[in-house]
């Protein structure tokens, strides 16, 4: 990038996300609006999340005082991912950059947070609560061990080394933000975000900021239901990239339960008096459709090369031709004597690694990331 362009104003849109915060919107609208200078103009876009208190009046009253702020309101409360998606298709600025409502964070710092976007070495720059040498209000232990296990987890499958996967200050170019489908409406937008733009192999920067975090006495609102959501939604989001490995661990648990439900149901139907050779394929077909949900839900990306219907039909196919496998296990092993229970236990273990490879190259293939992008490769302008 030339000087001029360097010099040239930027306009940073923050997207302000809102939800009962009448007590410190206004005065966290004065910090961000105060960051401004000649060369940093604001979009300042507040998303009333349905507050049931005076926020959105104070925010028609920001509205009212300073043409910068913008204004848009959900009818229902839908969470802060539906807000901040509400924001994002809004933006117009070069930059844009998510503001929670409250005092947690220092707005200060929003202009160290966009530098790297400035001078063009980042695509994405992420605030990390443990990386500033700032002031740290200093919190709950298991908090913080919460957090460090989610971050850690979404690492291992991201490949990327963050050390605040869930803090809220997250800046981008304004077309990479706006290129990417939210699905999360609540606090699983954090998981979400972070998994689909390390799936982009873009140029990821991560940067200290200050925390002053507040207590849920103080209006604090993420609990230990958004926080066993974050874990599924790292599984979600991730799985169907992971490397191979991992994804076969992934599916070795969820081979874990298919198998324990196609042996109980086999020997519910054994003991129904019914002959193996129906028992076992009821058993194996029922386990397969129950497999089949579950990798969609947590492993595989559902319709990742197929309409839903030839999905359908390539995994009836794949579990048929297994299916007469397991069989021939299970009968071979009940000939010779083998407890039922042993038997399709074997087969269910034996058929694991085929069940694997069949989903993961024939029913979901998926294509990996590719390789992670080189500075020049995007443009400030792209």
């Amino acid at each position: 990038m030339n000087e001029k362009n360097h010099k040239k104003k930027k306009t940073l849109s923050v997207v302000i996300p809102c939800y009962n915060e009448e007590a410190t919107l206004a005065e966290c609208v004065n910090r961000v609006l105060a960051i401004s200078d000649e060369n940093l103009s604001l979009e300042i876009i507040i998303v009333d999340d349905a507050s049931r208190d005076r926020s959105l009046l104070h925010a028609r009253e920001l509205q009212a005082d300073h043409p910068e702020i913008i204004v848009l309101k959900h009818h229902q409360n839908q969470g802060k991912g539906a807000a901040l998606r509400t924001g994002f298709a809004r933006a117009t600025g070069d930059y844009v950059v998510v503001q929670d409502a409250d005092l947690e964070y220092d707005a200060k710092d929003l202009k160290r947070l966009i530098a790297p976007l400035i001078q063009d070495r980042a695509d994405v720059v992420l605030g990390s609560r443990f990386l500033s040498p700032g002031a740290h209000r200093v919190f709950h232990f298991w908090h913080y061990m919460g957090n460090r296990f989610l971050t850690f987890l979404s690492n291992m499958f991201t490949d990327l080394n963050l050390t605040d996967m869930e803090a809220c200050y997250k800046a981008f170019k304004r077309n990479i933000i706006q290129g990417i489908d939210i699905k999360e409406n609540r606090f699983g937008f954090e998981p979400e975000i972070v998994a689909k733009i390390a799936h982009q192999r873009l140029r990821i920067y991560e940067m200290g900021i200050t925390y002053y975090g507040r207590t849920y006495a103080e209006g604090k609102k993420i609990g230990m239901k958004d926080g066993l959501r974050a874990v599924y939604c790292v599984f979600r989001y991730n799985a169907h990239k992971a490397p191979v490995p991992i994804q076969f661990f992934i599916y070795l648990m969820i081979g874990g339960l298919a198998a324990m439900a196609n042996l109980s149901i086999f020997l519910m139907l054994l003991h129904s008096s019914l002959s193996v050779d129906v028992a076992a394929p009821i058993a194996y077909v029922t386990a397969a459709g129950f497999n089949y949900l579950v990798c969609i839900l947590l492993l595989f990306r559902h319709k990742a090369r197929w309409s839903s219907a030839t999905e359908i039909i390539v995994y009836i196919l794949v579990v048929a031709a297994v299916g007469v496998i397991d069989l021939a296990i299970t009968k071979s092993l009940f000939f010779l004597g083998t407890s039922p229970p042993l038997c399709k236990l074997t087969a269910s273990l034996s058929v694991l690694a085929l069940n694997f490879l069949g989903r993961r190259f024939l029913v979901f293939p998926e294509p990996s990331s590719g390789p992670w992008r080189p500075p020049q490769a995007l443009s400030a302008d792209e």
